[in-house]
């Protein structure tokens, strides 16, 4: 169990982002505009990260770690952004699958970047991924729009946050990596809301629980988490692990909005909880059986021999 604990951490993160559309719904529906959203779950993130580990970020932050946390906020708040504004000029099925690329486009960043071998299994593992998301995601409508264009940029932005944090977690405090990567998320969403003007805001008391659940919930515990599990767990493996929101965000819809489970939700699930098998075990499962057949023809082969050399005496 031990030896899994970050692939389970990931998957509870999935957990928490799939049932962050109930926190967004309310948020929405209680007069937050989206960028006001994301402005006020990185602040109040920002500001419980820093508050409670004060000490320990001021002891050990230094101009290394600030630049790669730097970086990675910038990832950030990119992917949110632009999930947001593509979500104006796009479907949210579309939106959703577009963003899931993210699978695919993980193994590649690493072979540009620093010329590493791909990973076969783990790249087929990323397409059968995005398959299944698509299954769950997509109607018939395969049309392309500028939101859809605007998705794919924040499909790059989530892909190179998840790589980034599995090169930077490894020999980087987690705690302070997250906390300067919420710190500087917020800053630049507070630019873009305060130059598109939409400063003022008016909530329902609805909204601010809302805002409250995605901040403490899907921000602060499920980056902080993921952060950790990534020392253990590679990019491509922890991009895979992650789509099962999808998954997740179906189930509860299915729960909590009665939303009929149809085959589409099903056959896309399987995909995706079938290439996650396939990226954890690399199929050894099926190299064992074939070593194990290869052993019984060397054994009846042997048996050939020996009775042809009984004949023969």
């Amino acid at each position: 169990m031990k030896k899994y604990i970050g692939e389970i951490g990931l998957i509870l993160i999935a957990i928490i982002w799939g049932s962050g559309f109930v926190g967004t719904k309310f948020a929405l529906d209680g007069g937050f505009t989206p960028i006001q959203i994301i402005t006020l779950r990185f602040f109040i993130s920002s500001i419980l990260l820093n508050i409670i580990f004060f000490k320990r970020i001021k002891k050990n932050i230094n101009k290394d770690i600030i630049k790669k946390g730097s970086l990675l906020g910038i990832f950030l708040f990119i992917a949110f952004a632009v999930q947001t504004f593509g979500l104006l000029y796009t479907t949210p099925s579309k939106n959703a699958f577009i963003t899931a690329a993210n699978v695919v486009i993980v193994p590649f960043i690493g072979y540009i970047i620093y010329k590493r071998k791909l990973d076969k299994i783990g790249v087929i593992s990323s397409v059968i991924t995005l398959i299944g998301i698509g299954i769950l995601s997509l109607e018939s409508n395969f049309s392309v729009n500028f939101g859809d264009f605007l998705t794919l940029i924040c499909a790059f932005g989530f892909a190179g946050h998840i790589f980034f944090t599995s090169e930077f977690a490894v020999n980087k405090d987690p705690i302070i990596l997250t906390s300067i990567q919420f710190s500087v998320a917020f800053i630049l969403s507070l630019i873009v809301q305060v130059f598109i003007g939409e400063v003022k805001v008016y909530s329902q008391p609805s909204g601010y629980l809302g805002v409250l659940y995605l901040a403490l919930f899907s921000t602060t515990i499920a980056f902080l988490m993921q952060t950790i599990c990534q020392k253990k767990v590679s990019g491509t493996k922890t991009a895979i692990i992650l789509s099962t929101e999808a998954v997740f965000g179906t189930l509860f819809s299915i729960i909590l909005l009665n939303e009929q489970v149809t085959l589409k939700m099903i056959a896309g699930s399987l995909l995706i909880f079938a290439s996650i098998i396939m990226a954890e075990t690399k199929l050894s499962f099926l190299r064992k059986e074939n070593h194990y057949i290869r052993e019984l023809e060397c054994i009846e082969n042997k048996k050939d021999i020996e009775e042809i050399d009984t004949s023969i005496d």
